[in-house]
Formats: C-alpha cells, structure tokens, sequence
C-alpha cells in the first residue's frame, strides 16, 4: 500500500467515530490543473495516461464503514456552468490550481471566489492544493494564497496546500487537514 492511500486510510479510520458515515467532497479547478492526476493517486491508480475530463469521475473509498466519495468534475469553460449543480450536500470543497500557470491566476481566482459565494457551499471547508510545484516555474503556495485574497474567507476553514499530484508530494498534509477539519466541524 503506497504512503498516499495508506494516508487515505488512516483519516478515513480517524473518521470513524464520527456520526457521518459518508462525506461528500467535490473537486474542482480549471481544466490542466490536476484535479484527475490527484484523485488517481489517492486511489493508488496509474497516473500515466490521463485525458482531459468530459463529464466528471466519482470516486469512492470505503474503510470500516465510512464511505469517502469525491466528485472529480471537468474544468473546461464550457463545463464550468454544470458546477453549481455537483455542489448540493458538499462536506468539504477541494480546488485545485496550476501552480506554474501564472497567465491563468486571475481567471481561476475568479471561479473560486464565485464558488464561494454558492449557498450551497455557505461555510463549507476548502482545501486548495497549489499543484505541480515540482515544475520550476510554479508559484509558491503562499503567493498563491495572498493573490486569491484566501485572508478574507472568515466564514469557513479554509487550508492552501503545496503539492505535486504526479509524486504525491504534499497530498498526505492535505488529506491530514481534511480529517481534522471535519472532524472538528462535526463536533
């Protein structure tokens, strides 16, 4: 069992005493941002030939008697209206930025300070994983952070996370903040 998936488990075991027995995370991010590479490694799967997603990926993991299902949903601009419509019921929000992709910043600020504004994700945690950070040219997590004004989210627990979803690099820590921010919200 690889480090990540065993990470997978332990929060979903930390998770157990939780009343909830099923969370419900969506994932989403502008297309190229890594969202499919990420979900694939935290399921242990290949992550060699990955194609642009068309609709959206569910992926689910059970471990004494939790269920984990993350909505994995298309980035394309021509998906993007669909979002809202995944968003019912969300625990927790996981967005995912290119890291390297500076000349796309300001547009994916703007879709997730227009999520953020769903009702239906009013208070919800986010988790932002600053990906592909094994490229030179990526931007670090806290430029990142201060250029989506992230200081101003006041009505949710909100994390950016460093990570390269290729290796795994920094996907344990997110995985980490996701099962003590849950379990603290469910208390």
């Amino acid at each position: 069992m690889g480090e990540v998936q065993r990470g997978l488990f332990s929060v979903l075991q930390k998770l157990k005493g939780a009343p909830e027995q099923e969370l419900r995370i969506v994932l989403l991010g502008l297309d190229n941002a890594g969202k499919t590479t990420l979900l694939k490694k935290l399921a242990s799967e290949d992550v060699s030939t990955i194609t642009p997603t068309q609709g959206f990926n569910i992926k689910s993991v059970a471990s004494n008697g939790m269920k984990l299902n993350v909505w994995d949903i298309g980035g394309q601009r021509k998906i993007r209206p669909f979002w809202k419509k995944y968003l019912e019921n969300t625990d927790l929000l996981i967005y995912v930025i290119d890291s390297a992709d500076k000349k796309r910043f300001e547009e994916t600020g703007q879709e997730l300070s227009d999520l953020i504004e769903e009702d239906n994700l009013r208070a919800v945690p986010v988790l932002i994983f600053a990906n592909k950070q094994d490229l030179v040219t990526a931007a670090p997590a806290s430029e990142i952070a201060e250029g989506l004004n992230l200081h101003t989210y006041r009505d949710r627990e909100w994390q950016i996370q460093a990570c390269a979803a290729l290796s795994g690099e920094g996907l344990q820590d997110g995985m980490n903040w996701i099962c003590s921010t849950i379990v603290n919200k469910k208390k």
